[in-house]
């Protein structure tokens, strides 16, 4: 038996598909109209598929909608949290909704026998959850949790125009939660839904929703800069992100996408240099392409003062080629890291199995000449 606060898109979908998979669901939402349409069978949005799923689920007597929060608390064993997040005008997430939520229910808690769950699906920025949602919801409830009060947060990945098919069948399902049993339970509402199912820390799980939209919001920003590229040289942008996406093996895959240290080598910094040059000289603005090398600066700075703040001045650096199994030294964020070390006053020793200063020659062993012109006394 489940309880669903908002009932907007993200809610809306939810308590249909619920109620299409069994449970017993009741809606919530300060909007009259939302109510008496739930009540009604009737979607208070547009979405594919989901005006049957409500009519089947008023129906069957599975699907309701009330504002009585107390009457909701006490029918249902778990209470979802569907409400939005706005953005402010600084950029922040106005999180007031959840926080007005999670006390109504809260206070609900407070008449109820019995053990409940609360989910919240809301958007939100790491630390929410163990800093604000958490103390909110003991303090109004009188109970701890663990002790007969369970929460847990479940982000949602469900596209608007696709989300009745992406409940059924979502990329992945992700619970946020200390306790083991509540994780369980989330885990349990989506049984047999087959997707890959991960349980992780509450701030994780708050991260992943981020990571995923602005990784979606990057591709489409990358894909257009390439385009207007493409498009300035009557290059048919189409036919060439096919041979792109066609690569499975480093473009479209998890191939670097680990976080860690900068890039580096002949190829990557030279390339992209020679594409942002490009672009200024096609009179293309390209604001992504153009901060990947900023990025990747900000990425070694942060190494350098990592260091410096360690406090300590004997410094081994194992490996120094711009990857491993390479004596290629071009370019290497290791390089400049040592170079940069060395300036600062610190005692190095360097260790790279596949780099023989020795048998360096040509380009390569001009460019650590230059970079450290006493490599040879570390």
């Amino acid at each position: 038996r489940i309880s669903i606060f908002g009932l907007g898109y993200v809610g809306a979908v939810s308590a249909a598909c619920f109620s299409r998979t069994g449970h017993t669901v009741i809606g919530l939402d300060t909007n009259d109209i939302k109510r008496q349409c739930f009540r009604e069978g009737k979607p208070p949005v547009v979405e594919a598929g989901l005006d049957d799923f409500m009519q089947q689920g008023v129906r069957s007597g599975r699907l309701t909608a009330t504002d009585d929060v107390n009457q909701a608390i006490r029918d249902t064993d778990i209470s979802l949290i569907c409400v939005g997040t706005p953005s402010r005008d600084n950029g922040s997430i106005n999180i007031d909704t959840v926080c007005s939520v999670i006390a109504e229910i809260g206070r609900a808690l407070r008449e109820k026998q019995g053990d409940h769950l609360v989910i919240v699906r809301s958007t939100m920025i790491p630390g929410s959850m163990r800093k604000t949602i958490i103390p909110i919801l003991e303090r109004e409830s009188g109970r701890r949790c663990g002790e007969g009060l369970s929460i847990a947060y479940n982000p949602e990945f469900l596209r608007e125009s696709t989300a009745v098919a992406d409940f059924f069948a979502p990329p992945k399902t992700v619970v946020g939660a200390d306790d083991p049993a509540a994780a369980l339970a989330v885990a349990n509402l989506y049984e047999g839904i087959r997707a890959p199912l991960f349980t992780v820390s509450f701030e994780a799980s708050e991260m992943i929703k981020y990571a995923d939209n602005t990784w979606h919001a990057l591709k489409v920003c990358f894909g257009n800069e390439i385009g207007n590229i493409c498009q300035a040289l009557n290059i048919d942008s189409y036919e060439l992100m096919n041979v792109f996406c066609s690569d499975t093996k480093l473009n479209i895959s998890p191939y670097y996408l680990k976080p860690g240290y900068a890039f580096g080598g002949s190829c990557l910094p030279k390339d992209a240099r020679a594409l942002t040059y490009l672009a200024r000289q096609l009179d293309v603005e390209v604001p992504i392409l153009s901060n990947i090398l900023p990025s990747n600066r900000n990425q070694i700075e942060r190494a350098i003062a990592k260091v410096v703040g360690f406090g300590q001045r004997d410094i081994a650096v194992l490996g120094f080629s711009f990857k491993p199994g390479t004596d290629d030294l071009r370019e290497s964020p290791q390089v400049e890291l040592i170079e940069r070390l060395i300036g600062k006053g610190f005692n190095l020793k360097l260790y790279d199995p596949s780099v023989n200063l020795s048998k360096l020659t040509g380009v390569n062993r001009q460019y650590i000449e230059k970079a450290i012109p006493h490599i040879g006394s570390i």
